[in-house]
Order: C-alpha cells, then sequence, then structure tokens
C-alpha cells in the first residue's frame, strides 16, 4: 500500500469509522464524510472506492475551495469552445471524467448555492449539461463528499440546500479527531518516526524518551494526524544522534524571536538579557543561582504556563519540572 495511504490506529472511534467506510463502500450511494482537518477524509474516500465495485474505474478528485466561484461550475460540469472568455475548446468537467467511477468533492460546503442546485440536478437524474451547451450528458458517478462544517446548521442558515443535503447523507461518516483517539497518537508517533528514520538512513529506530512521549500525548493536536506527522518527523531529521532517544521536539516550526510581526505591531527587537547573576561564592553555586534566574525570568515571561516555558527553553516539560522543584519555584515535592 502507498505510504501515504495506510490507516494506522487502534482506538476503537477510528476502527469504528474504518469499518463503517468498508460497509458503506460496497452500495451504490453517496457518502458524506465529515471531519477536522488532518483527520483523513481523503483517505476514507479513497477506501470508499477502492472496495467498491467501482474500483476497477476512475478515482477523481476535487477540492471545492481550491478554485474561484467562477470556474466552480466550468471544472464539475465542463464547457463547450466558446463558452466564455478564455474558453478555446472544448473540455469535460470532473463528472465525466469520472463516469463509471467515483467523483470525490473536498470542501463541498464551500461551493455556491449556484453550484449545489446544478450538483443537486446530477444526483437526481445522472445528467451533466456543459456550459453552453443545449443538450445534456448522462453519466454514472457515485459521488463522496467531505467537509469540515456542519451542513445541518448551514442548511438551517440558508448557506446549504437542504435538498442536496438530504440525497448526499444516505451514510454519513464522522472521524474523530486524533485528541480522542485513545492510544493512537502513540502508535502514529512510532509508525511516523520510523518511516522518517528509513529515509533519512539510520541504521536503527531509537524511539522518543517517555518525557517525550509524554508530550506529545499532552499536545491538543488541532492539525490533527497531519499535524502529528510533521512534528514527528521534523523531530527525527533534526536529531544528530541516531542512537540515542530523541528528547526534542518543536510544536511550532514558526517559532522564533525574529519572526514578523503582524500588521501594526512594533518591529522584533533583541532578546532581553539574562539577569544578571547574583554574587554568590563557588562555581556551583553561581551555576545554579544562573539556571534558576533564567527559569524564573521565562516563566514569567511565559505567563507560568509550564509547557511553553519548556519549549522556550529547550526542556521537556518533565526536565522543567525537575528544574522548577530543584530551584524551589513553585513545584510541589
Amino acid at each position: 500500500m502507498d505510504r501515504n495511504t495506510q490507516f494506522v490506529g487502534q482506538s476503537l472511534a477510528f476502527l469504528d469509522a474504518v469499518e463503517l467506510a468498508g460497509r458503506a463502500a460496497e452500495l451504490n450511494r453517496p457518502v458524506l464524510v465529515i471531519g477536522e482537518r488532518g483527520t483523513g477524509k481523503e483517505l476514507i474516500a479513497a477506501r470508499l472506492h477502492h472496495l467498491s465495485p467501482r474500483w476497477g474505474e476512475p478515482l477523481i478528485v476535487m477540492n471545492c475551495a481550491a478554485l474561484p466561484e467562477t470556474l466552480i461550475e466550468a471544472e464539475l460540469f465542463g464547457h463547450e469552445q466558446g463558452a466564455f472568455t478564455g474558453a478555446n475548446r472544448a473540455r469535460p468537467g470532473r463528472f465525466e471524467e469520472a463516469d463509471g467511477g467515483t467523483l470525490f468533492l473536498d470542501e463541498l460546503g464551500t461551493l455556491s448555492m449556484a453550484a449545489q442546485e446544478r450538483l443537486l440536478r446530477v444526483v437526481e437524474y445522472g445528467e451533466v449539461t456543459r456550459i453552453g451547451a443545449s443538450r445534456p450528458l448522462t453519466v454514472d458517478v457515485r459521488i463522496v463528499a467531505a467537509t469540515n462544517e456542519d451542513l445541518p446548521a448551514a442548511a438551517r442558515a440558508g448557506r446549504f440546500r437542504p435538498d442536496l443535503l438530504d440525497r448526499l447523507s444516505f451514510e454519513v461518516i464522522t472521524l474523530p479527531p486524533l485528541r480522542a483517539r485513545e492510544g493512537d497518537v502513540r502508535v502514529l508517533a512510532d509508525h511516523f518516526g520510523r518511516r522518517m528514520a528509513a529515509e533519512i538512513k539510520w541504521p536503527q529506530w531509537p524511539g522518543f524518551t517517555p518525557a517525550t512521549m509524554a508530550e506529545l500525548e499532552g499536545h491538543d493536536w488541532p492539525g490533527n494526524v497531519r499535524e502529528l506527522r510533521n512534528v514527528v518527523e521534523r523531530a527525527v531529521y533534526r536529531w544528530d544522534d541516531a542512537t540515542r532517544p530523541i528528547s526534542a521536539i518543536s510544536f511550532d516550526p514558526f517559532a522564533s524571536p525574529w519572526k514578523p510581526a503582524p500588521p501594526g505591531a512594533p518591529p522584533a527587537s533583541a532578546p532581553a538579557p539574562a539577569p544578571p547573576v547574583p554574587q554568590v561564592p563557588g562555581l556551583r553555586a553561581a551555576v545554579d543561582a544562573h539556571e534558576a534566574a533564567l527559569v524564573r525570568a521565562a516563566l514569567a515571561h511565559h505567563r507560568y504556563n509550564q509547557r511553553a516555558t519548556a519549549r522556550a527553553l529547550g526542556l521537556s516539560y518533565d526536565q522543567l519540572r525537575h528544574c522548577m522543584k530543584k530551584h524551589g519555584l513553585g513545584v510541589a515535592a
């Protein structure tokens, strides 16, 4: 199986969604796939196609949000030569290309009301009329659509046609976010880590330290599996010693004291100098005093958010907690 189309996970919520897709695949009915960004909606669409009787026919993918509204209808339904400025030749639409197979409409909720009306006719009658044509064409296409919107709410608000929603929602598969997939962060992190280690030709996979894995499992993952993959692969390729477990990760690749300021904000300046080191006798005492002052200043800067402070100091969460306890900075024994 292609490395980008693998289903990896063991949580019941995830496995239930995959199993439901397998059952729905056998039927020649439309399916709606609902989920946050990065949850694997396109993977589910591919599963629905490849496990269906249409598996040997085309799977055509169209991202409805990737094109301006003026081109959506031409892309979906095609156009005749001279139908509009720039139409120098006739062109079939995505429905014609998917004839006999499956059309996956990603970001369905972004379709204009006019495009929704024409889509309704295709679903209802199996007929497509190219822009500029006078006669419809008959197509045999299974529609799988995906969105991260609440389409019933959009229908109540008048932004989505209720009759189209009724026809597309024979089956609705809602994918769980990564934060709800108990135990899957660990499984996915190991999968992506091993894959990246092999790509950069490490002789072995050292894994993550327990503290680093705890950080990964404690993160909220707003970007879900796609975000986790980026964080893990970035951590692996930045790690310099393939014989030691990875203990440094970066959740935000844009974090930098030099990143561009938002409009109207003052330009970035040099980081504030470290606080002066108290005059204490002995090298060890001086080092400890300097470490305590740095941690105290970083905690204050990040409003005592310990995870943000740990990332800023290049420490794991557990390392920061140990350091705070060592210097009596608010961690109970």
